[in-house]
């Protein structure tokens, strides 16, 4: 079959505009590759946006305090017996593995249990894993709140007296990046090396 010359210069040329365009594109768009996490991805997530609570001294804090930093937000309670101590055991030893990088890890316990997580109570909490860790609390309404956008569960058990109650609670972390977004969920019993591998990876930004 006979190819007309000029069309087949046409064609070429086609091709050749549309390869540039594509080279155009790729360089001009931003990439798009994101760490791979050991917890679950939830980057551009709706939820978990910020938080706005008093911390341990009575000062208001919110996600734009820790800017620059990893911060790592976790729900508990300080008469937990299993869960919150071992979360915030594995989030010390994470910050203390990270040497000078541990100044830029950032951990958050938010009380479920306001009743009896009084300031002086979450300080001495804290102390026992890391004295930078910050503690937050609030009235009832302020932690249902910021629990809420965080699809946070928990609920109150009752004991044999009034005080001896135990809390239902989500058990899982959120990391957020220096920028102050939500990054990955981080399931409890996942492990402190899952965990310093993704603290890692957003610090390294």
């Amino acid at each position: 079959m006979k190819i007309d010359k000029r069309d087949a210069l046409k064609r070429i040329a086609r091709v050749g505009v549309a390869t540039a365009a594509s080279t155009v594109l790729m360089a001009c768009s931003p990439s798009t590759k994101s760490p791979k996490f050991q917890g679950v991805d939830v980057t551009g997530a709706e939820y978990a946006r910020d938080f706005a609570l008093p911390d341990q001294d009575g000062k208001m804090r919110s996600m734009k305090d820790f800017a620059g930093k990893v911060v790592v937000v976790f729900f508990g309670y300080t008469q937990c017996p299993d869960v919150c101590p071992t979360t915030m055991s594995e989030l010390a030893e994470v910050k203390r593995s990270l040497g000078e990088d541990g100044k830029r890890l950032q951990g958050i316990f938010i009380t479920v249990d306001p009743a009896r997580d009084t300031p002086e109570v979450l300080k001495a909490y804290m102390a026992n894993f890391d004295p930078s860790f910050v503690g937050l609390t609030g009235t009832p309404e302020q932690l249902a709140a910021v629990a809420k956008d965080f699809k946070i569960y928990y609920k109150k058990v009752d004991g044999k007296t009034p005080t001896s109650y135990t809390m239902d609670h989500s058990a899982a972390s959120f990391i957020f990046d220096p920028k102050g977004n939500v990054r990955v969920y981080s399931r409890y019993g996942s492990g402190a090396q899952a965990l310093q591998s993704d603290v890692k990876a957003l610090l390294a930004g």
